[in-house]
């Protein structure tokens, strides 16, 4: 699956091929296929992997937190927890792989499963803070998850189809971070 993940960001989903992934894994046709029908399969199952550890690892540490701020960044901008200038390089996959799919149902289908599991991670996390006092009631939880996923999504199509110099992701997720400072009602730290 890595060496399948390597395949995804080089090509693109469209142009990715399984015989591209065989050559990249060094595994025979018949290893792969043992596992996965088709290149959507295996999409899907990296995209799980990747979404179903950032699931088990936001519950384990909503047990322990301290600060469910630090651990929403996290969730946002990974393990420091700061806004850097790249994005998720395998985002335009995800991104095509959708879009291109949009009237498929199963793929409707799943990118609703996924929306929805993504929603959950980061209303939940949202939702203890309010429950905890850290973050203000203003705001409905749920909503604040659902712009968070939105403002995500929309920075990584920009990323994605413009130009490197038209796109300032780390400028554009530290003004993003100061909207939710004044929704969630945090002090700035």
């Amino acid at each position: 699956m890595e060496a399948a993940t390597k395949v995804f960001i080089e090509h693109g989903y469209e142009h990715t091929t399984m015989k591209h992934v065989l050559e990249a894994a060094n595994v025979s046709r018949g290893g792969l296929y043992q596992y996965f029908s088709n290149k959507e399969d295996l999409f899907e199952a990296i995209l799980e992997e990747g979404l179903s550890h950032e699931a088990e690892t936001t519950g384990f540490s909503l047990e322990e937190v301290e600060s469910h701020w630090t651990l929403l960044m996290k969730l946002m901008f990974g393990e420091d927890g700061s806004p850097d200038s790249k994005m998720d390089p395998l985002a335009p996959s995800k991104l095509e792989f959708f879009i291109t799919g949009r009237n498929d149902e199963r793929r409707r289908a799943y990118g609703g499963k996924r929306y929805e599991k993504g929603l959950s991670i980061f209303n939940e996390i949202i939702k203890a803070g309010q429950e905890a006092d850290e973050f203000s009631n203003r705001y409905d939880s749920e909503l604040v998850a659902r712009s968070i996923i939105t403002f995500v999504d929309g920075l990584a199509l920009d990323d994605a189809i413009l130009p490197e110099e038209k796109v300032r992701v780390k400028e554009q997720s530290v003004l993003f971070v100061d909207y939710l400072k004044m929704a969630l009602g945090v002090s700035s730290s």
